[in-house]
């Protein structure tokens, strides 16, 4: 019994097209034709693609979502809302996210008045700040303003210019509680 030769045709698809592959048997005209058909491939799938997130640049969200203003974007106004914030754009005005994280790009530009949770700078801000956790001034960051936070972090490196309020952080009760009075003799 002689075996059979079959060939495959493939033609180059252009990137982002879906390729339908079709195979087809060909033989020599001196064989017999094939009692079966040749089965039918199975559809290309592509790989899934790996996507490379900078680490150091973009700090993750807490709750799983945040806001991105891009590097080509110029937002004036206000700002407000339910979820973190990262600037890598140009925002001016004032930003309010209360319970939230705000993170300014290395590429970032604010000139606003920030009320958040949390704020993480890289890049540059003129305008007073108050977090009720923390602010965290990279080595790259730069501030301009006056700070209210219950802690604060201010990298080697990092410009900053502008006063400092330490507050207690909210929820916490004072250590110091009222003692109450002693019972007095009561006179008969």
């Amino acid at each position: 019994m002689n075996p059979r030769q079959f060939y495959c045709l493939f033609t180059p698809v252009p990137s982002g097209q879906k390729r339908n592959l079709i195979l087809s048997a060909m033989w020599k005209p001196t064989q017999p034709q094939p009692t079966h058909p040749a089965p039918t491939p199975e559809p290309y799938r592509p790989a899934p693609v790996a996507t490379v997130v900078d680490s150091t640049s973009r700090a993750p969200a807490v709750n799983g979502e945040q806001a991105t203003i891009g590097k080509g974007l110029l937002v004036k106004g206000e700002i407000s809302g339910s979820e973190s914030l990262y600037i890598d754009g140009k925002v001016e005005g004032s930003i309010n996210l209360p319970g939230n994280r705000i993170t300014v790009g290395r590429n970032g530009q604010v000139a606003a008045s920030i009320t958040a949770r949390e704020i993480v700078i890289l890049g540059k801000i003129r305008g007073n700040i108050s977090a009720t956790d923390r602010v965290e001034i990279r080595a790259e960051g730069s501030l301009t303003g006056d700070v209210a936070a219950a802690r604060i972090s201010i990298e080697d490196g990092a410009f900053f210019k502008g006063g400092i309020d330490i507050r207690k952080p909210e929820g916490k009760s004072s250590a110091i509680q009222a003692v109450p009075e002693a019972p007095k003799a009561v006179q008969a």
